[in-house]
């Protein structure tokens, strides 16, 4: 049986020529917001940080602000509306912004601290 479902859906995020972090996204937690990034599948830009503690990548997806919160744990995926970007919590953090929660990542967290500026993040359907 697929864990793929109408309200969660497997993808990959790659940080190109270093690592895949397998992650989850939720449609509950901000439906509208994750519908819109799933269909815009898949995503490219360049790696930036919000502190030490959130790396994240710039996209096209303009969704609004939607169930927004301020408090974010380790692993989450947030999407960030003011800036189009897709938010990965190294650590837990209250950013300052609020965003819109949108998935988890489900391993492999620690290679986001081996990331640079202007390393390329992919976001991608998992394929088998």
């Amino acid at each position: 049986m697929s864990s793929q479902s109408v309200s969660r859906k497997q993808i990959i995020l790659e940080i190109k020529g270093k690592a895949k972090i397998q992650c989850d996204l939720k449609r509950h937690l901000a439906p509208r917001t994750v519908g819109t990034i799933m269909r815009s599948l898949p995503l490219e830009g360049h790696a930036h940080f919000l502190g030490k503690n959130i790396a994240y990548f710039e996209t096209g997806v303009d969704s609004g602000t939607e169930r927004s919160v301020k408090e974010f744990k380790r692993g989450d995926i947030a999407f960030l509306s003011s800036a189009g970007g897709i938010c990965f919590f190294i650590e837990d953090t209250l950013p300052g912004k609020i965003m819109a929660p949108i998935g988890k990542m489900l391993g492999n967290i620690d290679a986001l601290k081996d990331v640079k500026s202007g390393d390329v993040f992919c976001l991608y359907e998992e394929t088998a």
